[in-house]
């Protein structure tokens, strides 16, 4: 019986020839990530262990972005203890506010996380890096300690759920309509503690910004990790952000999976989930009249440079309707940069939006964009929980950046079709 992906990821970093699901493993860590929310509390669990020093220096990685630019004082302080560690312990990858970026946007652009690598970051999304092909996982901060001071992580070997999209997208339709889709089959808790493995020739003609939306939100479907096997695609990725060697894997003809989803993309329209889950996945046209106060275009999810084109695209010429707040976040400074250039900054701002510096701020209601009581959004972000993005009683509704852009044009949900 062959291996998965993900199976042979796990194996080769923890020196068995095969692992198999529900195996325990103690894998060696490529990378081990921590952010201005998490890392404090790592580093504080850290400091109890009484390890000394960090296993690898050079394989820490940590980056201020969720409460950045310091929002308050208890943010500035959170930023001053990773400032402070980084220098005492030589974590030379320290991203601070004007160097950093949204992490998960942040690390594959810095070329520090690649194919067949075992990933582990103090946040739920560290998933992303599985577009890469990387196996990538969220934990907590106190695991985040014990794995910088040992440069392991003890591991249970996930089951497969292989999830096979076909088919030509529609206009419009990207990475983010695919993954609110596939979460809205599966559910939130659909693929708890299993890999969601994509594949088929849908993502084979996926760009890299896409691949990554989708991987980013595998954990909202409960999973593990979300990976994709390497390929042309990743491989140009790859040599434009490194000159590093890697190791490509892809799962075996024979691989046992738990369950093979096919998904006929041919038939997706533009999506939208409706709160307060991710999976009340429907059409943007089944939504029906739904007036927001503000539009969010950015996060980790959707901050590359391909989303801010396609939300360009869209306000070109156009005004963002008076009663609704557009705001931009390009999710590093690289691509904060390349905006300006292209002229997508001066769309934004003629349109009536707001461009902001790169940060997570408004996707956990922390600051640039808190939702009041009673107010509805549209975002791009991962989220739209209870509370997620303010008030108990706003509501988040999520969306690519296409339909985020139409709908402050309109100051309702709608697509880019609906528009004069």
């Amino acid at each position: 019986m062959g291996s998965t992906i993900t199976e042979k990821i796990l194996a080769a970093h923890s020196g068995e020839e095969q692992v198999r699901p529900g195996q325990f493993v103690m894998a060696r860590l490529d990378l081990m990530l921590g952010n201005d929310i998490t890392a404090p509390i790592a580093i504080q669990e850290f400091r109890k262990l009484g390890a000394g020093k960090l296993a690898d220096a050079a394989r820490v990685v940590l980056v201020a972005d969720h409460g950045t630019p310091n929002k308050d004082i208890e943010a500035a302080e959170q930023c001053r203890v990773m400032r402070e560690f980084s220098r005492e312990h030589g974590v030379e990858h320290f991203f601070d506010v004007g160097r950093g970026g949204i992490e998960h946007a942040l690390l594959p652009e810095e070329g520090l996380v690649a194919p067949g690598e075992c990933i582990l970051g103090a946040d739920s999304h560290t998933c992303t890096y599985g577009a890469v092909g990387a196996f990538a996982t969220g934990v907590g901060s106190t695991d985040l300690a014990a794995a910088m001071a040992t440069g392991d992580c003890w591991l249970r070997v996930p089951e497969s759920i292989k999830v096979i999209y076909r088919g030509a997208l529609k206009p419009w339709v990207g990475g983010k309509d695919l993954i609110l889709y596939t979460i809205g089959r599966l559910g939130v808790a659909g693929a708890l503690y299993q890999a969601l493995e994509f594949c088929g020739e849908t993502i084979a003609a996926l760009p890299m910004a896409g691949r990554f939306t989708m991987c980013n939100m595998a954990i909202e479907a409960g999973a593990k990790n979300g990976i994709m096997a390497p390929d042309a695609i990743t491989d140009a990725f790859m040599h434009s952000v490194t000159s590093r060697a890697y190791q490509t894997m892809t799962s075996d003809a024979d691989a046992e999976y738990a369950r093979v989803v096919e998904i006929d993309c041919s038939k997706i329209d533009l999506q939208v989930s409706v709160p307060h889950l991710p999976e009340n996945a429907r059409p943007v046209g089944e939504v029906g009249e739904v007036r927001i106060d503000q539009s969010v275009i950015g996060s980790c999810t959707n901050g590359r440079i391909e989303d801010l084109r396609m939300a360009a695209e869209v306000l070109k010429g156009r005004e963002v309707h008076p009663e609704v707040r557009l705001i931009v976040i390009p999710a590093t400074p690289r691509i904060h940069l390349q905006a300006i250039r292209e002229g997508l900054a001066e769309i934004f701002l003629e349109a009536g939006g707001a461009l902001s510096t790169p940060t997570c701020g408004p996707c956990l209601g922390l600051h640039t964009g808190v939702l009041a009581k009673g107010e509805r959004a549209v975002s791009t972000t991962n989220r739209n929980f209870v509370g997620r993005m303010g008030h108990p009683e706003s509501e988040v509704y999520l969306a690519g950046p296409a339909v985020a852009a139409a709908s402050a044009v309109l100051g309702r949900i709608a697509g880019p079709e609906e528009l004069p």
